[in-house]
């Protein structure tokens, strides 16, 4: 369909050779002698763009009825490229005018090639504008469709690459082999392996998780395949593993790189037989689980220095999904932001500019701290960049990481918010796990360990 441009211009000689010279060029356009008959044709929605004059009445130079009209043309169609076409004496007024939103503006008398080439540029603008806007509404019903359909476990995206994350994890869910999560600590591995349980044959069942990372290897074995009294030192009762609790469910394994040698090989025989032994038992019981695990490690490298069994990896690795870090999907930063702020908080613009701009070693789980703080630390309702506290991050910096100015509170908070995990807690405040340990124990912070 030819491109569309509506000339308003009260001089007909004038309109008359501006839509020659855009007819010789495949451009249609029409001409109105003045604003309200250019409002009435602006109504029907097929213009393109408006060429307007800033005059229209005989012996008027100020350029007062241009601004009219231009604001008058805002106010109806918002997205429509306005060029202006002036006398110098209306030169100055064109000049503010784009200050104010319009496009462009050209002196009278105009040079046709120029003319016709900003023309095209801002048809083609335009063109591309809608086209996008048309893709992100098909998008938007996509998501909304999928988000009716299935249940997505309160996932807030905006990113391509998450939207492709979680189609990919419903359409898998409904199959019964492993899936290995691969990505940065707090990016979102244990959300995508909710995604997968909750849209599966199993949801009704348990969905247990175990963070393979945050148990000692001393007690791995009975913690995910249980324990008869007696088995080990201090152990009296019978303890149901992880694995016995979520028969006919699903078992989320996170940081499955650290599991110890022991471990990995009754993994691999669970997986291969649903088959395993209490600790301290010779009696074989056979569950019906269904595998995810997630790691940050790269299990290829483990399995080059004989850290990791490479059977137990070609078991788990059947599908695999990696989920980027925040800082490569800086799309989903700020509705992460809005959607952990609680009301009446909300993000003022310079906290909606740090945001974008920090890098987030963290990932989501920095964000999500990082907007518990700046609400605690804001006085009014509006999140400011400084409630953020990213100054002393970045100041941070030219320091080591043991000098680092984090508070007791902000590591128990960390601490918290990992359910006792370190590296998590660490990668949440942006330091090495061996700093964070170092500045808990010049603090006296404590990790109780108590078997479950």
């Amino acid at each position: 369909m030819m491109p569309r441009i509506l000339i308003v211009e009260d001089q007909p000689a004038v309109a008359n050779a501006l839509r020659v010279l855009f007819d010789l060029n495949d451009i249609d356009a029409e001409a109105t002698a003045n604003p309200d008959a250019a409002l009435k044709a602006l109504e029907r929605g097929d213009v393109d763009l408006v060429l307007q004059d800033m005059n229209f009445t005989p012996g008027a130079t100020s350029g007062e009825e241009g601004i009219a009209l231009f604001r008058r043309v805002r106010a109806a169609d918002p997205e429509v490229p306005v060029l202006l076409i002036t006398a110098w004496t209306s030169l100055e007024t064109a000049v503010q005018l784009v200050k104010e939103g319009a496009n462009d503006y050209l002196a009278k008398p105009w040079d046709d090639a120029k003319l016709v080439a900003t023309v095209r540029n801002l048809l083609q603008m335009r063109a591309l504008k809608l086209e996008n806007q048309r893709l992100r509404a098909d998008r938007m019903r996509t998501r909304a469709a999928l988000a009716r359909e299935h249940d997505l476990r309160g996932m807030v995206y905006e990113s391509d690459a998450i939207h492709r994350i979680v189609s990919l994890a419903i359409q898998i869910a409904p199959a019964e082999v492993p899936v290995l999560i691969t990505g940065p600590n707090g990016a979102g591995k244990e959300k995508i392996a909710e995604i997968i349980h909750a849209n599966s044959r199993r949801r009704a069942k348990p969905l247990v998780k175990v963070n393979a990372g945050a148990i000692p290897d001393e007690l791995m074995e009975s913690e995910l395949f249980g324990a008869e009294p007696g088995a080990y030192t201090g152990s009296s009762r019978l303890r149901i593993g992880r694995f016995e609790a979520a028969n006919g469910g699903t078992i989320f394994l996170d940081e499955i790189g650290n599991l110890s040698a022991a471990g990995q090989m009754k993994l691999l025989r669970v997986l291969q037989s649903g088959e395993f032994e209490r600790l301290g038992s010779n009696e074989t019981r056979r569950v019906d689980v269904r595998v995810l695990c997630a790691t940050n490690a790269d299990l290829r490298q483990l399995i080059a220095r004989a850290a990791f069994r490479e059977d137990l990896y070609f078991r788990l690795d059947v599908i695999e999904i990696h989920v980027p870090p925040l800082r490569e999907r800086r799309e989903d930063v700020i509705p992460l932001a809005e959607a952990f702020l609680k009301p009446p908080k909300r993000l003022g613009e310079s906290a909606r500019a740090a945001l974008l701009m920090h890098e987030w070693p963290g990932n989501v789980r920095e964000l999500q701290n990082r907007i518990q703080r700046a609400m605690a630390m804001s006085d009014d309702d509006t999140i400011t960049a400084e409630n953020l506290g990213f100054g002393a991050a970045r100041e941070s910096q030219a320091h080591s990481q043991d000098e680092m100015p984090i508070e007791r509170q902000q590591i128990e908070f960390a601490l918290l918010n990992a359910n006792g995990s370190v590296s998590r807690a660490a990668d949440a405040l942006g330091i090495s796990r061996q700093a964070l340990y170092r500045r808990m124990e010049k603090l006296g912070i404590v990790l109780e360990r108590r078997p479950k």
